[in-house]
């Protein structure tokens, strides 16, 4: 018996049932995977009982010369795995988050209510891009600076002439590339040229993408841009954390923007399973990984097109896909819900063309975890088959009971089809064991 058994059995329960979940389910959120063992030690060790405020060598607090060294092993591999020289670039790796991350990078080089523009939200952006309704600042970047959205067109592409048009008039004193849900590579090098056509700083959102980067599978950012954030649990496939990495003439204000800006002591044990990971994906074994996650996702994008599904630009460069749903007369939000119903977790998602990311026409599905777990190609075909049944009941559903929402889930629980699927889904995810768990 553990000691959390002991201690706490409710607590204990539940994290068990959450295992489960996860070993019976179909992980298909883009932005979630499965971190290793070794990382989950790190995120378990005594790390955690250490505070440490500051930078290495110059903490607030005693005790710290093991600390240092482990911040420091993490910063040179951060260097190391993305190629670049110490005296060119510099990192912290402090950020509880990608979007604490984001913001210390605002509040370091800018000042309040300067102009920013990012991705609109509808259109793949992240909330911390600067998204705001007509009605109201939704995220606080947008409560912040003032912040004006560029866009995709109606192939799903970002309209780079709308952006340069834009720009010209804004005068963003940054602008930021990057998306949370954008399937093809992005031009930085267009993206920087506008950028000093509007004399702005150019910064990269790499959160999604950061694994593909990493392994020299994607695009190079920081040929182009001034700042680049990052995540480093979606493709890095690590604990949930942030870095970024700066010029180094930035070096002063983003390390004073981390702390004491927006954020006290670090979570060591975070930077710890950072710098594990780290390790881990400068080895061709993480380099196959990830042409194994491009691969999965550029199947899974062929079948559904096969099935009879739109997608956002037809296709994918990376690691996720959008399905557009209108031609299935079903929004992302019911989709979603049927799938968590028959073990399938992915989400709904705005699509090109969608007035509002809170009524969204379409769904994100992305292939880091579950290649994780082993899948290939062909594993993949089958779980495209399997969310297409998932969606074939969604509109059997609906059909019987109508637009609302309340009604559709009501409806979930008791429909028999609904239960035979999740048991299929169930039993083909528990024949992919994976080392975490």
């Amino acid at each position: 018996m553990s000691e959390l058994q002991k201690r706490d059995p409710n607590m204990y329960d539940l994290i068990q049932k959450e295992k489960k979940r996860q070993i019976s389910s179909l992980e298909l959120i883009a932005s979630e995977n499965f971190t290793s063992k070794s990382v989950m030690e790190c995120l378990g060790s005594v790390l955690t009982n250490k505070y440490s405020e500051g930078l290495p060598n110059a903490r607030y607090y005693g005790g710290n010369e093991i600390i240092d060294q482990i911040e420091n092993l993490c910063i040179s591999r951060a260097l190391k795995t993305y190629r670049l020289s110490d005296e060119e670039w510099g990192v912290n790796v402090q950020p509880y988050s990608g979007s604490v991350a984001n913001m210390a990078t605002y509040l370091g080089v800018l000042s309040p209510h300067d102009r920013i523009m990012g991705l609109d939200l509808p259109s793949g952006g992240h909330l911390t891009h600067g998204y705001y309704t007509s009605k109201k600042k939704i995220s606080a970047t947008s409560v912040v600076f003032e912040s004006f959205g560029y866009r995709v067109n109606s192939d799903g592409y970002i309209d780079y002439e709308e952006l340069e048009s834009i720009a010209e008039r804004f005068k963003p004193k940054m602008i930021i590339c990057g998306a949370s849900a954008y399937p093809r590579e992005i031009d930085y090098k267009r993206f920087r040229e506008i950028a000093d056509k509007c004399g702005s700083l150019l910064l990269c959102d790499m959160a999604h993408i950061s694994g593909l980067v990493a392994t020299q599978e994607a695009d190079n950012p920081f040929q182009y841009c001034d700042l680049v954030t990052t995540t480093t649990h979606k493709t890095l496939r690590g604990p949930r954390a942030g870095m970024i990495f700066f010029k180094k003439h930035f070096q002063q204000q983003i390390n004073f923007s981390v702390f004491p800006g927006v954020q006290g002591g670090p979570h060591e044990n975070q930077i710890a399973g950072v710098a594990t990971q780290l390790l881990e994906a400068q080895t061709p074994e993480f380099k196959k990984y990830i042409i194994q996650v491009k691969k999965n996702a550029k199947a899974m994008a062929e079948q559904f097109i096969k099935l009879g599904y739109q997608l956002s630009t037809n296709g994918t460069d990376n690691h996720l896909i959008l399905l557009i749903l209108r031609n299935k007369n079903l929004t992302g939000s019911k989709v979603e819900k049927i799938c968590e119903a028959v073990n399938i977790s992915l989400n709904k998602n705005a699509v090109p063309g969608d007035k509002s990311a809170l009524q969204p026409g379409g769904i994100r599905l992305g292939t880091p975890a579950l290649t994780t777990r082993g899948f290939t190609e062909s594993e993949f075909i089958i779980v495209a088959n399997m969310v297409d049944e998932a969606v074939k009941l969604a509109i059997k559903i609906q059909n019987k009971v109508g637009k609302k929402l309340k009604d559709f889930c009501d409806e979930i629980e008791k429909d028999i089809d609904v239960k035979n699927l999740k048991e299929k889904v169930a039993f083909f995810a528990q024949e992919f064991p994976f080392e975490s768990l």
